[in-house]
């Protein structure tokens, strides 16, 4: 009798153990959904759909190493370059997807709606709230950047950003423009070299080639 409240007791407390288990995961599963969600990615991409390839630019060492979220830990900048439809959006958002499911917070734009985002908040005011907002996330992607240049307050703007996260807080660029073109993006020469070396400095590159991976749709 004394042996069956025992097992009775243990199968009680195991219960309980798996029912509080259950809900840390359901928790945690939200909260990571929530990031995502937050995140406003372009695309449903992961690390484990990303065709990884050596030949097209895609190195699976690489991509293992980022994987881990350390490049994170030390606020280090991705650089994504390559002509249209070689996957650099769908690499951005698969590095962005695996940091939210790590718990980090992050935040994808294009590099105009970040622009125009930043503009609409100083007209209302709110231009600092903003760029506050940006510098408390974990990792910031910058799409389709160099679409345009940059001139007057966008270069202001873009320098403090790059400015607070610089060694502390991670940025993924993606661009169709080689890194040697991006200095001629500014119209001021001083911003110009400010950006680039805050850029550039200890960069993870990527450089995707071959044909657009939209042909095979």
């Amino acid at each position: 009798m004394e042996e069956t409240r025992q097992i009775d007791k243990l199968s009680l407390r195991d219960g309980l153990q798996i029912l509080l288990q259950a809900e840390r995961d359901s928790r945690e599963n939200n909260r990571i959904t929530n990031l995502i969600k937050r995140a406003d990615f372009r695309l449903p991409a992961t690390i484990e759909e990303l065709e990884v390839d050596e030949s097209r630019g895609v190195p699976p060492d690489l991509v293992l190493q980022l994987s881990s979220g350390e490049y994170i830990k030390s606020g280090a900048t991705v650089i994504i370059c390559g002509a249209a439809g070689t996957g650099k959006s769908y690499l951005a958002n698969a590095l962005g997807n695996k940091a939210c499911r790590q718990g980090y917070k992050v935040a994808y734009y294009t590099m105009q709606k970040l622009l125009d985002a930043i503009r609409i908040a100083r007209i209302e005011g709110k231009d600092q709230r903003l760029m506050d907002k940006l510098n408390k996330l974990d990792e910031l992607i910058i799409d389709d950047f160099g679409m345009r240049p940059l001139d007057g307050q966008q270069q202001n703007d873009f320098e403090q950003i790059l400015d607070d996260r610089y060694n502390r807080k991670s940025l993924i660029i993606a661009s169709q423009l080689p890194v040697s073109d991006w200095h001629g993006l500014f119209r001021n020469e001083l911003i110009a070299d400010a950006c680039m070396d805050r850029i550039v400095h200890k960069a993870i590159r990527f450089q995707l080639v071959g044909e657009s991976l939209r042909k095979k749709y």
